[in-house]
Parts: structure tokens; sequence; C-alpha cells
């Protein structure tokens, strides 16, 4: 068994496998290096297979996106530690051992993240994941860092190691047997909040997730998906619902849920007025499919948990508070 795989999910990546593998292999000591290739059209293979042979590549007979393509690429890695990390991610010198050496000596955290900054404005924090995430009462996520789509400056204000609720898809080292425990990514959400999910999970379980601030990296972000895609945001809103079904207790499910869905209406209205009509039809396509699969996300309820008793929207929009530290 390798103590530390680090495995990088692509499709069709081939420009940040090159930009961005070199810093990676140079930073990341002895351990394997994999790509899971989820059944790119580039020539992201060939590619590998030229300029960067001892990189392991697992290829995919199909596109399963982010949730099932590292639930089959994982099947198939022997590890202690999964280092899931984004193709267009920048690692820094000393980036994995921090990581590793806290799960190494807290027995009870499951997974950890370092502090992810913006690749292009390398004094910012990056949306997904920033210093740590969090849910809020309603099941929305935010993070030490950023609060919806206010971003901080990194001034040091997050540099202590801290428990999180969630860490981020975009980089982060998990114990591979809690990842198995807990059944791995829910490959309904296809992409989108299913590390949330996979976090809320674990913490349901009595492990433990952290921030680890001493480890940093960059990220460019919207690197598969664009943010201003209405598949996005159709991915969004279909899974945030369905996080809230599968892991909420039944007595906050019970009003928590008809609620969202209120709230997810008057966000469709706002979003169809303020970019496109297109991210309205996606909204309600993602009611549609949510109310469809509900049975099965009913099915998929073992140990559930209460989020925090924090209202984001409460706090954010109504009293104006934009940092992590003020709410």
């Amino acid at each position: 068994m390798n103590k530390v795989a680090i495995v990088i999910l692509n499709y069709n990546g081939r420009k940040f496998l090159e930009k961005f593998l070199p810093s990676l292999q140079e930073y990341s000591g002895q351990s394997k290096l994999i790509v899971v290739d989820n059944a790119s059209t580039d020539d992201s293979t060939d590619f590998l297979e030229e300029q960067f042979s001892e990189v392991e590549i697992i290829q995919l007979e199909k596109n399963f996106g982010f949730a099932c393509g590292y639930n089959e690429g994982l099947k198939k890695i022997d590890a202690e530690y999964f280092a899931i990390i984004n193709s267009d991610v920048e690692v820094t010198a000393d980036w994995l051992d921090p990581l590793v050496n806290f799960l190494g000596s807290h027995p009870n955290h499951a997974a950890v993240q370092p502090k992810i900054k913006s690749y292009h404005d390398k004094s910012k924090f990056e949306y997904a994941g920033a210093a740590g995430g969090f849910v809020d009462a309603m099941g929305y996520p935010y993070c030490r860092g950023r609060i919806f789509q206010h971003i901080d400056t990194d001034t040091g204000q997050y540099d202590t190691t801290s428990d999180v609720d969630w860490t981020s898809g975009a980089c982060m080292v998990i114990r591979s047997d809690v990842f198995d425990k807990v059944g791995g990514f829910d490959e309904d959400f296809f992409a989108h909040m299913e590390e949330i999910d996979l976090c809320w999970r674990i913490r349901s379980g009595g492990m433990k997730l952290a921030c680890v601030p001493a480890s940093t990296v960059y990220h460019v972000g919207g690197g598969t998906l664009d943010r201003s895609s209405p598949f996005k945001t159709y991915l969004n809103f279909r899974n945030g619902l369905s996080l809230l079904a599968k892991n909420l207790p039944k007595n906050q499910l019970i009003w928590k849920l008809p609620f969202r869905l209120v709230l997810d209406g008057l966000a469709a209205i706002k979003m169809a007025f303020e970019s496109s009509p297109r991210h309205l039809t996606a909204i309600a396509k993602a009611h549609v499919h949510f109310y469809w699969r509900l049975p099965r996300n009913f099915r998929k309820r073992k140990v559930v948990s209460p989020p925090r008793s924090i209202w984001l929207l409460n706090e954010h929009f109504l009293k104006g508070k934009k940092r992590f530290d003020d709410i």
C-alpha cells in the first residue's frame, strides 16, 4: 500500500495538466501521482504518455462526472490517504506534508484541506474552499474567506488550523478507509456539492474535518464548467436540495425543505433578470429532477445531523455582514 496517492480527475484538461503537473511533481516528494481520465476527447492521455510517462493513468470508459469518476478511479488505487486535487490547481513547496502530518497526529479527523487561494489573484481566497467550508441552517455553503459571492483578501486572518464542516473537492486529503466506509461520493450528484454531502456524512458518523493553512494551493476555478453555465446552476440547485433531503434531521427537514424551495424560486427570478432566463429554466428543471429523485434520496438517509444555527441570508443580506469573523 502506498501512503499517499495524489489523484487528479481529468476531462479534456490537457492545458491544465501541461501547466500544473510539473510543480505537482516537484513538490510532492515520493507520493504516487495518478490521473483518472474521464474519457477525454482531447489529447490529454497521449500528452501524458509522451511527456509524463511516470504518471499512472487510469482510463475510464465514459465521462462519469466528478463524483462517479472519482469513485471509479479510487476503487483501483491502494493507498492510506487519497490526495484529491483538481487539474487546475497550482501547488506550492511543502503543500502535502502539513496535511498528511495533521491526519497522522489526529486520528479523529477524516479529511483536511489546505488554504485555497485564487490563481488569478493570489492575494485573495478562492471561491471553492477558501480557508475551510461551513454549512448554515438552510444548507447554504460558505467559507472562512468567502460568503456567497464576497471573497476576502488573505491577510493571514485565517492562518490558524480550524475544524470545518466540509473540505474542498478542489484539494483535500482524506483517509481511504473512511472514504470507503461512508460510500464515497454520491454519484447522483454528478458534480458540485458532492464533497459537502460526503463531509456531512463523515461528521454525522462522528469524525472531524479541518483546514490546515500551513499548506497553500492556488485554484483557477471553473476549469471544467464555467460559473455562468446554466448547467452549473442546475447542478447547484438540484444538489443543494438533495443535500438537505439526505442529511437534515426529520424535525428540521419537514419545514426547511419547503422554505428552501421558496428561496430557490426567488433566486431564480433574480438570476433571470440579472443574467439570463436560461437560469430560470435550469432551476425549474433542478426542482423537477429533485422531486423525481426524492424517494431515492430518502432511502439514502442513514445517520443524520443538524447544521449550524447561523442563518446566512439574514446575516449577509439583511445585516450586511461580509466576512466570516463577523457572522
